[in-house]
């Protein structure tokens, strides 16, 4: 069923909000001019879907999103057959739709994909910038607008979960981490209208956390989990509670490690 891809679609008509941590955008303007793909690697949260919306606006180039999934077919991609009112029609899928429109194709957390699903970018990510549409008996040539762009967290590699060296291959990586604490304030002021002070306190906060990845927990707080708090703080939640419930929750159920972390900004608050 191609209601089991989730993908967005759309033109971004006003410009997105992003702040450069380094020279990303500089990297990303190169790559796309030279035709070649770009992974994006970095932790949850961090800004890796922004900054392709910002892209995409800058380069005035429609973007479909494509959340991966363990359950992605070749076909969600590229697209199939279906039924309707008693004729048999084609439905192009989301890549091929990117193509066609001389699009940007994200695929978020590529490695969530079947390894044989990812096989299908492999001709759109090298040189040859073809996808072939088998059940049609066709093959669509990229135009020079096109830009393929895959992005996954390498905190969550494994043997089993883990890009194929063919696939690696074929793309410039741009690796992104959380923005320093300045600019990460920033971000967060401009977000949500919270004061100064507050959005200080929320990184001194996430960097504490941070600092416990892999000492009782999976992942520190990312900034986008800072943006919620703050946004309940803006709304008149107590900053303590806010940050329970958009932080520390979300980001253990261990008793002992929320027990911890609410004690921690109990301390900053």
């Amino acid at each position: 069923m191609l209601n089991a891809i989730k993908t967005e679609e759309y033109v971004i008509e006003e410009e997105p909000f992003y702040l450069p941590s380094g020279k990303e955008i500089e990297i990303f303007e190169s790559a796309y001019k030279n035709l070649i793909p770009v992974i994006m690697k970095g932790p949850t949260g961090c800004g890796k879907t922004r900054f392709m919306q910002y892209m995409a606006w800058r380069f005035k180039r429609p973007l479909i999103t494509i959340s991966c999934h363990d359950d992605l077919t070749a076909s969600d991609l590229v697209g199939r057959y279906l039924v309707r009112g008693g004729e048999t029609v084609w439905l192009d899928g989301p890549l091929t739709r990117a193509v066609k429109a001389g699009g940007f194709c994200y695929l978020d957390e590529i490695v969530e994909a079947r390894k044989d699903t990812t096989v299908v970018i492999h001709p759109l990510a090298d040189d040859r910038r073809i996808l072939p549409v088998e059940k049609l008996g066709e093959i669509l040539t990229a135009p020079p607008e096109f830009l393929l762009s895959i992005s996954y967290n390498p905190g969550y590699q494994s043997v089993l979960k883990d890009l194929k060296q063919s696939t690696r291959q074929r793309f410039l990586a741009i690796d992104f981490s959380y923005p320093d604490k300045r600019l990460e304030k920033d971000i967060i002021m401009h977000e949500t209208g919270v004061d100064d002070l507050t959005a200080e306190k929320l990184v001194n906060f996430a960097e504490k956390t941070r600092n416990l990845k892999d000492r009782g927990l999976v992942e520190g707080a990312s900034t986008r989990l800072l943006i919620h708090a703050a946004k309940l703080i803006s709304s008149g939640i107590e900053p303590r509670t806010a940050c329970d419930v958009s932080i520390t929750e979300p980001l253990t159920d261990d008793h002992e490690m929320v027990t911890a972390l609410s004690e921690l900004v109990s301390s900053i608050f």
